[in-house]
């Protein structure tokens, strides 16, 4: 009786593991936490961003806040959504990088999605060491909302779409190292590819923002600076 006990208790753990995972099994609930991981926004502003109406993103933020992954504050009649930790930001990255490494499929889609800039890449070891020995220009090129909620501290600030009216605003002289939200963000490949067609020297950092908050490099913006 103890035994058959002790294997209904485990089936009811395993259950409750087994929920998590359902609430990843979603492209779009991916890419909403891709887009927390920048930053706390309103379930317009992801549903925008996620290019999903407002019922859909609702119902896909209801079944990631049921899963434990996101959390909510509301400020008047706005509901805003933000990861529920650190580690669920860590369960994401892993996710990706796991299946980069064991899905046949995510190699393919990878470079279909972003494409080849031609660009050298940088570490953000190197690019932190850089930063703090002064000389190379840092681009930012989210959304403006995403830099706001935290950055690489120097960096400047063009959104993408920006960048070819804006690229002036760029000192001509210097290297630019470009980064947008994470390893799989085509927002870099397409500046770098903007600003080689301008004859501007660009590089990109091999990964982007969710990383560099994860390793813990200093971050400047309105959730506060840390170094």
């Amino acid at each position: 009786m103890a035994e058959i006990t002790a294997t209904g208790s485990k089936a009811r753990l395993y259950d409750a593991f087994a929920a998590s995972g359902k609430a990843l099994a979603s492209g779009k609930r991916l890419e909403l936490l891709d887009l927390l991981a920048q930053g706390e926004r309103t379930v317009d502003a992801l549903a925008k961003a996620a290019g999903l109406n407002l019922t859909t993103a609702s119902a896909h933020l209801q079944t990631l806040k049921q899963a434990g992954f996101v959390a909510t504050r509301r400020e008047g009649v706005r509901i805003h959504y933000r990861l529920a930790g650190d580690d669920v930001a860590r369960l994401f990255a892993l996710l990706r990088n796991v299946a980069e490494n064991h899905q046949a499929a995510v190699p393919a889609a990878r470079d279909a999605y972003l494409g080849d800039d031609g660009a050298v890449e940088v570490s953000r070891e190197e690019l932190h060491a850089r930063v703090a020995a002064g000389g190379v220009t840092v681009l930012d090129v989210r959304p403006v909302e995403e830099y706001r909620a935290g950055h690489i501290l120097g960096a400047i600030s063009i959104p993408v779409g920006e960048l070819a009216d804006r690229i002036n605003e760029l000192p001509e002289d210097s290297e630019i190292v470009v980064y947008c939200r994470g390893e799989y963000c085509v927002l870099a490949y397409d500046a770098v590819r903007l600003l080689a067609d301008r004859g501007r020297r660009a590089i990109r950092l091999n990964d982007g923002m969710l990383e560099w908050r994860l390793a813990d490099l200093p971050v400047d913006g309105a959730s506060g600076t840390h170094t």
